[in-house]
């Protein structure tokens, strides 16, 4: 491509496209304010249902307290930060764009990786508790939690196949 510079740094070498690569690539909007709102009070409904209960079995009262209120100050840090790297660095990649940025190709690499364990294990995750949930609504032995994970996924990427639109 015109305008494209080799970058050598820590080992890796990348190319830095000129200003018409970014020109062509922006960020589109899929979802409104309403469709986020939403998705986010289910994220955190369905955590209350299965985290705050072996929190307070392993840690009581006190300790959830403090889990909560060390959560809370991590979570204003993390917004606050976004918060302030969204308009300095107005691209797409999310953590992973913000890490090479700011620490060059082996932070954004770290990064990704990080983020893509993340996407690997959180589907798992959720799926583990919907089997849980459909076992004791169904009155289904244990040994049909599988059935339920599978059933699961298939919702799930039945929803992404179809799209974001069908999504949100």
């Amino acid at each position: 491509m015109a305008g494209e510079s080799k970058k050598h740094e820590g080992g890796v070498s990348y190319h830095i496209p000129g200003s018409e690569y970014f020109e062509k690539r922006g960020l589109k909007r899929h979802a409104g304010v309403f469709s986020l709102w939403a998705l986010g009070v289910g994220a955190v409904i369905s955590g209350d249902f299965s985290g705050w209960n072996l929190g307070f079995a392993v840690g009581g009262w006190g300790g959830m307290f403090i889990g909560t209120v060390l959560i809370a100050i991590m979570y204003l840090g993390l917004t606050y930060s976004i918060a302030e790297m969204s308009p300095a660095l107005p691209h797409t990649g999310g953590a992973y764009s913000f890490a090479r940025t700011a620490f060059g190709p082996w932070g954004g690499f770290i990064t990704g990786i990080a983020e893509n364990i993340e996407y690997v294990l959180t589907p798992a995750v959720v799926v583990y508790f919907i089997g849980t949930y459909m076992t004791a609504i169904t009155g289904t032995p244990d040994a049909w939690q599988p059935i339920w994970w599978l059933a699961g996924y298939l919702v799930f990427v039945g929803l992404n196949v179809r799209g974001v639109a069908l999504s949100f």
